[in-house]
C-alpha cells in the first residue's frame, strides 16, 4: 500500500510570510523584481509552487474518477450527469483492500459502477454502503493492487483560513486540484444534514468533484466534496471526523442508523421566553410532536423546552440534532425539559431515522411567523 510524506505546514506558512516582503520598494526606473526580465521567478514563490505541485502530485495516485450507469426510472440529480442515464464523480482510496469513498448522490440508482484510477486501472465497483442524510457512500474493487491511501486528518483542528486542496473530475476532466481557503465551518446546504458543522471553501468545487477529497497543507484529507452553491463559488464538504465515524457502519451495516425523536424543533426567541415562563432564552423548542414517535410515546409535548438531553446540556436545535443523531438506537435516555416554567424529566427510548419526507404532521399547528425559518425535524 502506496503512502506518502506529508509536507510540513510550518514550512509552507514560513515562506509565505517571507513572499509578502517581495512586494516592497521598487527600484531605480519604478521596476520591481517581478517586473524585471531577467530577474526569474522569486526564490520564495518557487518554494511556494515547488511545495503545492509537489503535493498535488502526492495525491493524485490516491484519487479516483467514478462513473455510473443508472438504471432504468432511476432518480438522477446534480450536474454530474452526462446522459440521462448516466453520472461522473470522483472518489478517493481510504484502505489499501480496494475501498473507496464518494458522494451518495454519485452513486444512487447505479446499475452498473466504474472506477478508473490515476494511472488509467479500471474496475468494476461494488456499493458496500450509502448514506443519503449526509451524502456519503462506499464502494469496492477488487484486484487492485499498490493502491495509494490517502489519510484521514482532523477535521475539528482545521481553521477558518488555511489553505486547502480540492481534488476531483470537474465537467469530465482529469486529475483537477484547485486551490483556496477553508471559508467557514457551520450548518450546510442541505437541511437534513444532522447538526454537523460541515466544511465550506472557496476552493473550486464544481460538477464532478462530488466525492474527491478536500485536503490540507499536511497532505491530509479534512473533507469530502459534496456540494457547490449554484449562484456563488462556494463549496461544502463532509468534515474528515464524520467520515471516520460513519465508515465504519457503511462497511460492516451498508448503511447508517440515526437516531430519531420525531419532533419539530426551533431556537428559543426573546418572546419566548416570557411565553414559556423561561429564565433565559437557552435550550431547544418543541414546536410539534409527531404521532406515534418516539418523544411522544416517552411523553414530550409541544412548546416543552429540551435543555439537556442524555446529560449533554443544550444551547439550540443544531445541538440536539447533533447528539440524538449520534445516539445509538434503542437507547433509553433521560431528557430534562422545561414545561411551563418548570423543570421534569421524561424517559425517551431513541428511534432509527428514515426517510420522512412525505409524511405530515396530524395535529393542527399555529402557523408560524412570516419571517421564520421552516423548523428542523430531529
Amino acid at each position: 500500500m502506496a503512502r506518502f510524506r506529508p509536507i510540513g505546514v510550518g514550512a509552507l506558512l514560513l515562506v509565505v510570510v517571507l513572499s509578502l516582503g517581495c512586494g516592497g520598494p521598487t527600484g531605480a526606473g519604478g521596476r520591481g523584481a517581478l517586473a524585471s526580465s531577467d530577474a526569474g521567478t522569486p526564490p520564495e514563490l518557487q518554494r511556494i509552487n515547488t511545495l503545492l505541485a509537489d503535493l498535488a502530485a502526492r495525491l493524485k495516485p490516491g484519487l479516483v474518477h467514478v462513473a455510473v450507469r443508472r438504471t432504468a426510472g432511476g432518480e438522477t440529480r446534480r450536474e454530474e450527469e452526462d446522459e440521462p442515464r448516466r453520472a461522473t464523480g470522483s472518489g478517493f482510496v481510504i484502505d489499501g483492500s480496494g475501498l473507496i469513498v464518494t458522494n451518495a448522490h454519485v452513486v444512487e440508482s447505479a446499475e452498473k459502477v466504474q472506477v478508473r484510477l490515476s494511472d488509467g486501472r479500471r474496475y468494476t465497483g461494488s456499493l458496500v454502503g450509502r448514506d443519503n442524510r449526509v451524502d456519503l457512500a462506499l464502494i469496492r474493487i477488487d484486484g487492485a493492487t499498490n493502491l495509494t491511501v490517502l489519510p484521514l486528518g482532523d477535521s475539528n483542528r482545521l481553521r477558518v483560513g488555511e489553505f486547502v486542496l480540492a481534488l476531483g473530475h470537474p465537467f469530465g476532466l482529469e486529475q483537477s486540484v484547485s486551490f483556496g481557503i477553508v471559508s467557514r465551518k457551520g450548518a450546510p446546504l442541505t437541511i437534513a444534514a444532522p447538526g454537523f458543522d460541515f466544511i465550506q471553501t472557496d476552493a473550486a468545487i464544481n460538477p464532478g468533484n462530488s466525492g474527491g477529497p478536500l485536503v490540507n497543507m499536511a497532505g491530509e484529507v479534512v473533507g469530502v466534496n459534496s456540494m457547490a452553491a449554484r449562484t456563488i463559488s462556494i463549496g461544502f464538504a463532509i468534515p474528515s471526523n464524520l467520515v471516520k465515524q460513519l465508515v465504519p457502519q457503511l462497511a460492516a451495516k451498508g448503511r447508517v442508523e440515526w437516531g430519531w425523536l420525531g419532533v419539530s424543533i426551533a431556537e428559543i426567541t426573546e418572546d419566548d421566553v416570557e411565553r414559556l415562563k423561561l429564565r433565559e432564552a437557552r435550550g431547544v423548542l418543541v414546536r410539534d410532536v409527531m404521532p406515534g414517535e418516539p418523544a411522544e410515546r416517552g411523553g414530550m409535548r409541544a412548546n416543552d423546552v429540551i435543555v439537556e438531553f442524555d446529560g449533554t446540556a443544550l444551547e439550540g436545535p443544531r445541538d440536539l440534532q447533533r447528539v440524538v443523531s449520534t445516539t445509538p438506537v434503542g437507547k433509553k435516555v433521560r431528557v430534562t425539559l422545561l414545561r411551563d416554567g418548570r423543570e421534569t424529566e421524561v424517559e425517551v427510548t431513541v428511534g432509527l431515522y428514515e426517510e420522512r419526507e412525505a409524511r405530515r404532521l396530524e395535529r393542527p399547528r399555529q402557523p408560524p411567523r412570516p419571517d421564520a425559518p421552516t423548523p428542523p425535524k430531529e
